[in-house]
C-alpha cells in the first residue's frame, strides 16, 4: 500500500523541515521569478485623478520566501528608489505571510499578512496601521489603514491593488496605489 509508506515517510520528517519546504503555494509563488514591467497607478485621495508612472521589478526565491525589488526604468526622470517586498505562504499558519519596504516615503516596515490561504491566484493582504507624513511642510502624522489585493491573472501578469482608510472619521475606503506586472519576455528597449 503506497498511503501507510508515503505518512510514515513524512512521519519521519521532522516538521519543521518539512513545513520549511516550498510547498504547493510557495511552489506557485516561485513561478513569478524573472523581470517584470510595471505600472504603477497612483490616487492621491479618494477621486482624485490617476497617475501612472513605468518601473521595473526583479523577482527571485530566498528560500520559500518571494523577494521582489521594483526600481525606476533606466535613463527615467524619476528619482531613484527601491520598493522591497519580501512574501510567503506560511505553511504553519496556512496564511500569506510579506513585509516590505519603500524608500520613496517614511513609512518604516510595512508588515501585513492574509486572514486564510486565498483562492484561485487571489488573496488579500492586511497591513498593520501606519501614520503618513502628509502633505505640505509640517507633519500631519496621518494615522491609515491599508489592505492590498494580489490577483495573479495569468502566468504573465499579476496586479497588486492597494486600498486605502485614512483614521479621519469617514472610514471611506479608496482604491489608492494599482500596480500592473507583466512578465518580460524580451528585453525592453
Amino acid at each position: 500500500m503506497i498511503l501507510p509508506t508515503t505518512v510514515q515517510a513524512q512521519q519521519t520528517i521532522p516538521a519543521a523541515k518539512r513545513l520549511n519546504e516550498l510547498g504547493p503555494k510557495n511552489s506557485q509563488l516561485a513561478q513569478r521569478v524573472g523581470t517584470w514591467d510595471v505600472t504603477e497607478t497612483v490616487w492621491e485621495t479618494p477621486g482624485a485623478t490617476p497617475i501612472s508612472n513605468k518601473f521595473v521589478a526583479e523577482r527571485k526565491m530566498i528560500g520559500s520566501f518571494l523577494q521582489e525589488i521594483i526600481r525606476p526604468l533606466p535613463n527615467s526622470n524619476i528619482p531613484d528608489f527601491q520598493r522591497i517586498y519580501y512574501l510567503s505562504f506560511n505553511r504553519v499558519e496556512g496564511r500569506w505571510k510579506y513585509v516590505s519596504i519603500d524608500t520613496r516615503n517614511p513609512v518604516g516596515l510595512m508588515p501585513a499578512a492574509s486572514f486564510g490561504p486565498g483562492e484561485k491566484g487571489k488573496f488579500t493582504l492586511t497591513f498593520d496601521p501606519f501614520a503618513l507624513a502628509g502633505p505640505g511642510m509640517n507633519v500631519a502624522g496621518q494615522m491609515l489603514r491599508m489592505e492590498e489585493v494580489i490577483s495573479q491573472q495569468d502566468a504573465n501578469h499579476d496586479t497588486g491593488e492597494e486600498y486605502f482608510i485614512l483614521a479621519d472619521g469617514s472610514g471611506k475606503r479608496w482604491l489608492a496605489y494599482k500596480y500592473d506586472y507583466v512578465r518580460r519576455t524580451t528585453p525592453s528597449k
